[in-house]
């Protein structure tokens, strides 16, 4: 069944990515053709040319004319699948692009034209305010770099841009009162929000990971800053944007009312850790229910008894989009719902799969911006033929990429911490070779041996390897330099 190969200390091929093993090869396929096709939207904005230097954007057309608008909420969560390159791209390029326009002020804005430099700014939206969750991002960043000096070098930009936020739209509720559009959520039926509850729970997460970084610095007083912040929006969305009845967190409208429309951004909260073990569990029941967001494409963006609710997705009026799955998976596992989260990454896959490769011939298959909640195929929006955009890798990668190797075979990796956990829910084959992080060459690949199911690991230097299997066996073990085996069986 599963051999376990852990290999360290060696560089790869710099064209070489990450390989992966799984029973399915589709979604090996899939997996492989996200990583070739990545590099023809690495492009020089001055030129306009594909160039693995400059940054990764997506060109947006208007007639003749092409433009490259850089987004904040896409950037920063790119970033998670990008670790993952073996350094063929730089994971951190989009977004210290953002860093780099910072304004005194603290500003920084959520879409710049890339020609220009300047802010693209929406008259909905006037600051140009989007998503922090720079912090979220940076700490994963240095999970996967084991980089500190980078956290020293980001961490004034950071408490400035919080700042900023702090003293623009913080109200006297203690909430973030910030445009609807800030969440990227452009037509969803969100409109008397006043108070949304994504945002919130977004900045409850950045102030999180701000605390985080502060203790990876040792800085005590600026861990204490911002964890102290946390749990002050915690506690108001707790008692303020819950409610008990529907089991569900909501946005708040001018006078501080619920809007009692179940959007999508709810489920910020849960990678927020703010909803309490009971209320998680309720906000998890919804997952699995078909009249909310347990449509056979997990998950819609709309619950699905919304009088709002489109089959055809109508774009955030019910489409199922990656990068929300991906909010939504991390928040599972944030409440150890680690074989809930594997089971709904794969049926997203199968999913974003069929997309890709219709049975219909007359039919062109891509990789989507969005999809359809209760089929297979792309989402379609009302009055806008541009969506959704098609080979959009930026978002795509989350699921094809970042699911596949965190949550579908089930890896996750600190080098700091000098730790590889293998969260196994099924005995499968399944692995990954010859993944490269700062100067290390991992791989982990799972069969059957003679002897049984083995593992069998080779490291350069000291690890720790952890091993849980079907939440039934679970095994911390120091991977000394050199080779060693052992079997599942003598767990």
């Amino acid at each position: 069944m599963r051999r376990f190969r852990f290999v360290l200390g060696v560089l790869v091929n710099k064209h070489d990515f990450p390989k992966i093993h799984f029973y399915d090869q589709d979604f090996v396929d899939i997996y492989n053709k996200t990583w070739s096709w990545i590099s023809s939207f690495w492009v020089d904005p001055e030129t306009g040319k594909q160039d693995n230097g400059g940054f990764f954007l997506y060109p947006e057309k208007s007639g003749d004319t092409q433009t490259f608008i850089i987004d904040q909420f896409e950037s920063t969560l790119s970033s998670f699948f990008l670790v993952y390159s073996n350094r063929n791209f730089d994971a951190c390029k989009n977004i210290d692009f953002f860093y780099s326009k910072q304004e005194d002020t603290g500003a920084i804005r959520w879409r710049y034209d890339m020609e220009t430099g300047e802010p693209v700014m929406d008259p909905s939206n006037p600051e140009g305010i989007g998503l922090p969750l720079f912090a979220w991002a940076e700490y994963n960043l240095y999970h996967k770099s084991a980089n500190k000096r980078r956290i020293r070098d980001v961490m004034p930009v950071l408490q400035k841009y919080m700042s900023w936020i702090e003293a623009n739209f913080k109200q006297e509720n203690g909430l973030y009162a910030v445009p609807v559009t800030a969440s990227t959520m452009m037509n969803s039926p969100r409109g008397n929000a006043v108070y949304p509850v994504d945002f919130n729970a977004a900045m409850a997460i950045n102030a999180s990971y701000m605390s985080a970084l502060g203790d990876i610095l040792n800085d005590k007083e600026l861990s204490f800053q911002y964890r102290k912040m946390y749990f002050s929006i915690k506690t108001r969305i707790n008692s303020m944007m819950w409610d008990e009845e529907s089991g569900f967190y909501y946005d708040l409208d001018m006078t501080q009312n619920w809007l009692n429309i179940k959007t999508i951004a709810a489920y910020w909260t849960m990678l927020a850790e703010i909803p309490s073990a009971d209320k998680a569990d309720r906000l998890v029941a919804h997952l699995g229910n078909p009249k909310t967001f347990g449509t056979d494409h997990p998950f819609p963006t709309l619950s699905a008894d919304s009088e709002f609710f489109s089959e055809s997705g109508n774009g955030w009026c019910g489409s199922v989009m990656p990068a929300f799955n991906f909010m939504v998976i991390k928040g599972l596992e944030q409440y150890a719902q680690y074989e809930l989260a594997r089971e709904c990454s794969i049926r997203h896959l199968y999913y974003v799969l069929e997309t890709l490769m219709p049975n219909n011939e007359k039919e062109h298959g891509d990789l989507y911006e969005a999809y359809l909640p209760c089929r297979e195929g792309k989402a379609s929006m009302e009055g806008n033929e541009a969506f959704p955009r098609p080979h959009y890798l930026i978002t795509a990668g989350l699921s094809t990429i970042a699911l596949m190797i965190e949550n579908v075979i089930g890896l996750s990796i600190s080098l700091p911490r000098k730790t590889v956990d293998w969260i196994i829910p099924n005995l499968e084959i399944m692995g990954i070779e010859n993944l490269s992080l700062k100067r290390n060459l991992i791989t982990i690949l799972s069969n059957k041996s003679n002897r049984g199911w083995e593992i069998q690991m080779e490291s350069e230097k000291l690890y720790y390897f952890t091993i849980n299997i079907l939440d039934q066996k679970k095994k911390t073990l120091p991977i000394p330099s050199g080779k060693c085996s052992m079997l599942i069986d003598k767990l």
